[in-house]
């Protein structure tokens, strides 16, 4: 068995990385259980945020870490908020102050110009100075609404409509959600590329 940290204190992306890799010999924990400081994320695409979070997990722990970054990009703004997403109304917006600013924003588009996707990087290093890591992405295609609906989920979630489930993100049911998400295609392929990590002992050296 061997310990892989999460480059997250997020409880509920925990318990979903766990589920999902349950049938692979490694325990899963959170940098919070060691008091991993948070990395600065100043890559400038979410391949390099996501690596630099994982390299900084590694580094603070000595043991392998997996790390993910995640975000909207809409069209109409040229790929915005994209890495920012989390700060989009800035340093320490709220959920609800980044998704009225990304409708105000967006205000003027018209309906059939409403394209978005929702983006995921997972990335995992054996450590801190990997020079492979390995890299694995969702993309999940959608179009943005002009209000809020639905009560799941969190961040964009509620102005983020599935076409092919005639719902918006939130309203989808969250067993659903983390089959489909940008998340559950990138921590799929990271799930499948880690059985092959660690199929042998020496996976690691």
């Amino acid at each position: 068995m061997v310990d892989i940290v999460l480059a997250s204190g997020n409880q509920g992306k925990l318990a979903e990385l766990k589920d999902l890799l349950r049938d692979v010999p490694v325990r899963l924990r959170a940098q919070s259980d060691f008091g991993v400081p948070e990395a600065i994320e100043d890559g400038l695409s979410f391949i390099e945020n996501a690596i630099i979070k994982a390299r900084n997990a590694a580094a603070h722990t000595k043991q392998p870490a997996l790390a993910d970054d995640s975000g909207i990009a809409v069209d109409a703004l040229a790929g915005a908020p994209g890495i920012y997403s989390a700060r989009y109304a800035g340093e320490g917006a709220s959920d609800a102050e980044n998704l009225e600013k990304l409708l105000a924003d967006t205000e003027h588009v018209p309906d059939d110009q409403r394209q978005c996707r929702f983006i995921c990087v997972a990335a995992f290093v054996r450590h801190a100075s990997d020079p492979l890591p390995l890299v694995c992405a969702g993309i999940w295609h959608g179009r943005l609404l002009r209000a809020p609906v639905g009560a799941h989920g969190f961040g964009y979630d509620p102005i983020f409509y599935v076409p092919d489930r005639h719902a918006s993100s939130a309203e989808l049911a969250p067993a659903l959600k983390n089959t489909i998400s940008h998340r559950a295609q990138a921590l799929q392929q990271m799930v499948q590329a880690l059985r092959g990590v660690f199929q042998s002992a020496d996976g690691l050296e």
